[in-house]
């Protein structure tokens, strides 16, 4: 155990923050950590937006249906980016058709959801607490617009930032029999059995908890999760086939 990993098993979701913004010396550290991240082929296929407009932070947050967005110290919105290199392949006469691959969405949206965890392990060693926003994807062709994107971006993931205000007890994992296999992939059968001494810990955890306390198992909480979703993120395969294929 070590300082690092230590800090990593003790991760908590806020979603509470104190009013305080961050400075911009620690958003540019924060920049600078993200941009250290593994990236694919050294392409660096993704961009890093701050989001400080409180109008655009409040629609964010509406979108995500999470008013603590709004509130937060600061904004990350990450983006899945070949309008960059499509750019610089355009200027040296080469085509760009290949920039309208999923191949490619999938390198740049890999490259901005690793840049999103780097981001949050520094933000957490220098006392901040934070949220990872799949929530931004909701109504995505309104965020597009909002963010003014073109052709070949695509938002993946956002991040609200802050100090945090709460005190949050740690969601228990899932044991580790269930996530790490070695070699092949097992055949489930009987998971519902597997999950009996987990679930009660999930129930005991919900039941504890400071806030929002509920009775409820981890097999229970995944197949309500998996009965509902919002409209828009049904769209999504459409949407980023569209974002893609446009003329850049």
């Amino acid at each position: 155990m070590n300082s690092v990993i230590e800090l990593q098993l003790k991760h908590k979701t806020i979603r509470k923050f104190k009013d305080k913004e961050l400075d911009e010396t620690t958003v540019s550290q924060l920049v600078e950590v993200a941009q250290h991240t593994a990236t694919s082929n050294y392409a660096q296929s993704y961009t890093i937006m701050s989001i400080t407009d409180e109008k655009k932070k409040k629609r964010i947050a509406e979108i995500g249906r999470q008013p603590y967005i709004a509130e937060a110290g600061h904004l990350f919105i990450l983006l899945s980016d070949q309008a960059r290199n499509a750019k610089i392949v355009e200027e040296s006469g080469e085509s760009t058709d290949i920039f309208s691959s999923f191949d490619k969405f999938l390198i740049g949206a890999t490259d901005a959801i690793l840049a999103a965890q780097n981001i949050v392990v520094a933000a957490e060693s220098l006392g901040l607490g934070g949220v990872l926003l799949g929530s931004i994807l909701n109504q995505v062709d309104e965020l597009t617009q909002l963010l003014e994107l073109p052709p070949l971006v695509v938002p993946v993931l956002g991040i609200a930032l802050g100090y945090p205000d709460q005190e949050p007890q740690q969601k228990p994992r899932l044991p580790e029999k269930l996530v790490h296999f070695e070699n092949t992939y097992p055949k489930w059968e009987n998971v519902s059995e597997q999950l009996v001494e987990y679930d009660s810990t999930v129930t005991n955890y919900y039941n504890a908890r400071d806030s929002n306390k509920r009775i409820e198992t981890f097999a229970q909480m995944i197949t309500q999760w998996s009965q509902t979703t919002h409209p828009g993120r049904l769209k999504m395969l459409t949407y980023i086939q569209a974002q893609e294929l446009a003329k850049y």
